[in-house]
């Protein structure tokens, strides 16, 4: 399916493209640079006309909703900013910073305050977001500041209706879940009441229409969403994991997804060993077994970060995956850190989709922000 003669005009004038970010059945984000009235910008694009056409009914109603919503909160700055929209294509400004599951704000009292600021302006505007129990779609600004992307499902109100004060409600309870979860002795009594409450409609969905949902994404179109891995993520991963972690010069392995040009979702392979040579002797096996499929990239690390309880940090492999280098620099927490980073930055395999990015020594300046990539796949 093209794009409308008019998308394709604008977006072949104004539009430069970087790097995708995000391509499921319902749309295909990407990462680049726009030319705004003000001068060119970072900016994410999403657009339809990759979408199967069995789909295409269902993507074209979330991308009204998301359209309608972000003109809304265009100057709200809680958000990314609505920068045109088109027919079947929208462009969104960048926001510089990174998931909530990335940036794990963890006694962040000031994150949280501001995600309550946020959500209170959005609902002034009579917009709920109805989404954002995903930690995903809650970003924490480079400013320390919370905001907030993917509109696909936000709902628009006129007046405060019942209706528009039940998704209201819901929007705050899911921040607090995650204020639970990251500064839990910060919750208010009138917070812990509100978690331990959910509303009527949330209730019934979650026993009824959860599980319609669910059977139609999951079964009828074949899509899984985990932080956006989808479902080699969820069925495949495990099964390689598995298999990797057989050969005995394994120490450890860890599998993230990332997003492909080619085949919308790859997986990318971090093998602790001593012997880079390994790699080839990995394929080879994982070639071999049946049943799943193996990893597009695979590479071989001397030592995988690692957090205070000694498991892998999969948010900072994840940034590696998908080329996201300029936002790794603020999660090096000690010198094992940044050693990996150096080791990975010499060997990583994405290198298909990507802005120009130099390696460099982690204690030099950061990367002028117009020559990396963001995170925001929303």
């Amino acid at each position: 399916m093209a794009l409308p003669k008019d998308d394709a005009a604008v977006l072949s004038a104004r539009w430069t493209e970087g790097v995708l970010l995000k391509r499921d059945v319902f749309s295909t984000v990407e990462r680049g640079r726009f030319k705004s009235d003000t001068g060119e910008v970072d900016a994410v694009l999403r657009r339809l006309d990759q979408v199967p056409i069995w789909s295409y009914l269902l993507a074209r109603h979330l991308f009204a909703r998301e359209r309608r919503a972000l003109a809304l909160a265009r100057d709200l700055h809680v958000g990314p900013k609505l920068l045109w929209a088109g027919q079947h294509a929208l462009v969104r400004g960048f926001i510089d910073g990174v998931a909530l599951q990335m940036a794990k704000p963890h006694g962040d009292l000031g994150y949280f305050r501001s995600a309550k600021l946020a959500l209170r302006k959005l609902h002034r505007a009579g917009i709920c977001h109805n989404d954002l129990a995903k930690e995903q779609n809650w970003l924490r600004g480079s400013d320390g500041q919370a905001y907030v992307t993917d509109f696909q499902l936000a709902a628009c109100f006129k007046s405060r209706s019942r209706l528009f004060r039940i998704a209201a409600y819901e929007d705050l309870r899911h921040l607090l879940k995650h204020k639970r979860s990251y500064a839990p002795a910060a919750l208010t009594p009138m917070e812990r009441k509100i978690l331990a409450r959910k509303s009527v409609v949330a209730s019934v969905w979650l026993m009824t229409g959860k599980k319609v949902y669910q059977a139609i994404t999951r079964g009828l179109f074949n899509f899984t969403d985990r932080e956006g891995g989808g479902r080699r993520l969820v069925n495949d991963a495990p099964v390689l994991i598995e298999l990797i972690r057989k050969n005995p010069d394994v120490r450890d392995t860890a599998i993230v997804a990332f997003a492909d040009r080619r085949t919308g979702v790859g997986l990318y392979a971090f093998v602790e060993a001593d012997q880079a040579s390994l790699e080839k002797q990995l394929r080879s096996e994982l070639s071999s077994a049946k049943g799943v499929k193996p990893p597009e990239h695979i590479q071989v690390v001397h030592a995988l970060p690692r957090d205070a309880a000694g498991k892998p940090r999969t948010e900072i492999l994840q940034l590696v995956a998908m080329n996201q280098l300029d936002l790794i620099e603020p999660m090096m927490k000690n010198a094992t850190d940044r050693a990996f980073l150096k080791d990975i930055l010499e060997s990583r395999k994405n290198l298909r989709d990507r802005f120009n990015f130099e390696a460099a020594d982690m204690d030099s300046p950061r990367p002028h922000p117009t020559g990396v990539i963001t995170r925001e796949g929303g």
